[in-house]
């Protein structure tokens, strides 16, 4: 038997001398060094009592040896779990628990607060720091730099990934060996991704973004990535030369945007740009376009599923839209009451299908049965529509939805329309109870400067529907966001609900 997913991603790079990663310090890790770093991890967490089917917990700064941890835990046929590094004691608690995790490791400066967490959890506490010192890298230090290689199937899981959680508790989105591999199977083809490609690597690597989507492309192009720690538009800007491809986040294109330095000639070599993780405003799309001259590649993906849909990499990318489905991927729009397909251009929750779709919820049989149905479908909790063109296009979150006097209201409507005035740098549209109507439409904006609200409003009034006015619009000097960059519209409720 084999193991698919180290096969196809790991294996067959052992006896490679071609660069894998390249440092800030220039130091370059090549794929064979990472690949038998991954095995000595593997080695470490074994001896440390892991089995084929454990989860390994980890919450470490992003370095080449937490990519080689992961690596190693798909050797080994553990179940990798990585944590936001931002996450609290007390949240650790629940992801550490709620997995039954074997082992968890953290950095080393972590370890005496976090100890009496993972003993009450029944986790084993192991330490690695980003300059690969700490318990777990010792232990590492001394093993093989080979190991056999334990065998899976691709209906195994792989990796365990905790929703954010923004309603209730944090889901467990369990991820088999299949889900990962055929999504990056397809990615690779669609981007056009060879070993030639170098790609510039600022995201974290606790979210599927950065490792199940940029990580995994690479190792099964064969390419290279340029891991940073994080992004600084100053270090972005002195790699760029030597890259060929970008993923980030809208955040990554705005600051970049920001710089003087960030020009036309500076980008002339890049092959591509994508985005995802949260919405691109048009106006950066086009602005990053008179720029540079590049087009940046939008993408649709979520925790359960990777990535769903993509703008194609030759042909129209459309402002706006995510692009048509992944050439894999069924995707559909259904009446939230009575599940029934809507018709092409109606708005209703997007459904997809596939073998990038999730496994379930870890131990949530309940919540898996209501958002999974029995053909196989994912209620994704977006909603959108599916324009003439066969392109997605994604208006909010179900929970978004703001129902005021009984009429549906759609945030992303407003939002545009505000988006695209004279000194609104954007803007959040939420949903605050009302007595009379159950909910009022309330718009929270980022100005650039001074901003006439009044205009602003009579822009609305002009443009859109009664019911769908803003009742009210908040300046703020920026909105609230996650690690990816998402803005977090339940923070928003909870504090213009009290006040």
């Amino acid at each position: 038997m084999t193991n698919p997913l180290y096969d196809a991603l790991f294996g067959r790079h052992a006896d490679a001398e071609t660069p894998f990663l390249i440092l800030p310090d220039g130091a370059i890790w090549t794929h064979r060094a990472f690949v038998a770093r991954a095995a000595q991890f593997a080695h470490a967490l074994v001896q440390n009592g892991v089995d084929p089917g454990d989860r390994v917990a980890v919450q470490v700064a992003k370095s080449a040896d937490a990519l080689a941890l992961y690596a190693g835990c798909v050797q080994a046929g553990a179940v990798f779990l990585p944590l936001n590094t931002a996450y609290t004691g007390t949240e650790l608690g629940y992801f550490v628990e709620n997995s039954g995790a074997r082992v968890f490791v953290c950095d080393p400066k972590n370890a005496d607060i976090l100890t009496p967490m993972a003993d009450a959890a029944g986790a084993q506490l192991l330490t690695l720091s980003a300059e690969a010192t700490g318990r777990l890298a010792d232990l590492a230090a001394d093993q093989s730099p080979e190991f056999d290689t334990v065998a899976r199937t691709e209906d195994d899981l792989a990796a365990l990934l905790y929703t954010s959680g923004t309603t209730g508790r944090s889901k467990g989105a369990m991820l088999g060996q299949r889900n990962l591999l055929s999504n990056a199977q397809t990615l690779t083809e669609l981007w056009r991704f060879t070993s030639d490609d170098v790609l510039l690597h600022a995201l974290p690597i606790f979210h599927t973004h950065g490792l199940f989507v940029a990580t995994n492309i690479t190792l099964l192009a064969g390419g290279a990535m340029i891991l940073l720690p994080k992004f600084d538009t100053d270090t972005m800007i002195a790699h760029l030369p030597r890259a060929t491809a970008m993923m980030g986040v809208p955040t990554f294109y705005t600051r970049l945007l920001d710089a003087p330095a960030f020009t036309r000639d500076l980008t002339a070599h890049m092959r591509v740009f994508i985005s995802g993780s949260a919405p691109l405003l048009a106006s950066t799309h086009d602005a990053f376009e008179a720029r540079t001259g590049h087009r940046i590649l939008e993408r649709y993906g979520m925790t359960e599923t990777n990535m769903n849909t993509s703008n194609p990499y030759e042909g129209l990318r459309i402002a706006g839209t995510v692009g048509p489905p992944l050439p894999d991927v069924e995707l559909k729009v259904t009446d939230p009451a009575t599940g029934d397909t809507l018709p092409e251009g109606e708005i209703g929750q997007i459904e997809v299908r596939g073998p990038n779709v999730f496994m379930g919820y870890w131990q949530m049989p309940e919540k898996t049965a209501e958002e999974l149905r029995a053909d196989g479908f994912f209620i994704t909790g977006d909603l959108g529509l599916i324009d003439t063109q066969g392109y997605v296009q994604i208006v909010g979150r179900n929970k978004d939805l703001i129902i005021s006097g009984g009429y549906n209201i759609y945030p992303k409507e407003i939002e545009q329309v505000l988006d695209a005035q004279p000194g609104v740098v954007e803007s959040a549209v939420i949903g605050v109870p009302d007595a009379d109507f159950g909910e009022r439409v309330l718009a929270v904006v980022v100005a650039d400067g001074r901003l006439d609200v009044e205009a602003l409003n009579a822009v609305c009034v002009d443009r859109l529907a009664r019911f769908k006015h803003p009742r009210e619009i908040v300046l703020v000097d920026a909105l609230p966001r996650n690690t990816m960059g998402k803005v977090q519209k339940n923070v928003l409720r909870e504090i213009y609900t009290k006040s």
